[in-house]
């Protein structure tokens, strides 16, 4: 079969840009790492495998029956190289600072262990109160 209609390497491409190893799309699809590299050296993919796959990498299964790694190449030549030279909040359309909004989900993460540490406190409390 043509290398443009083999799905499985469409998603083991797809997989690789995406930066997910074969293990983290395993546990995603609730499979073996094993299974995922069958599912990638196979040219037809069921449709309803072919779905969870998509979900699994945040697409949809028509983006991965499309895939297509001149476009990948295109769309980011077509790029303006100004784009790059602004920062990469901005070469991608930022409009927050990544690192500002971590800081404030580990804050608010901090906030919530605390609550949860200051709740099992007050159980332990009760616990002992009752044994008395």
């Amino acid at each position: 079969m043509a290398e443009t209609l083999h799905l499985g390497r469409k998603i083991s491409r797809i997989r690789e840009l995406r930066g997910m190893k074969q293990e983290a799309l395993a546990a995603e699809l609730n499979i073996s790492q094993q299974a995922v590299s069958k599912i990638e050296q196979t040219a037809e993919v069921e449709d309803d495998v072919l779905e969870k796959i998509a979900k699994a990498l945040g697409i949809t299964k028509d983006a991965i029956k499309n895939f297509n790694e001149e476009g990948v190449i295109n769309y980011f030549n077509n790029f303006n190289d100004h784009s790059f030279n602004n920062g990469a909040y901005n070469a991608f359309g930022c409009t927050f600072n990544p690192i500002e909004k971590w800081i404030e989900v580990v804050e608010e993460n901090k906030k919530l262990y605390e609550r949860l540490l200051a709740s099992e406190r007050e159980k332990v409390e009760l616990l002992k109160n009752q044994g008395k």
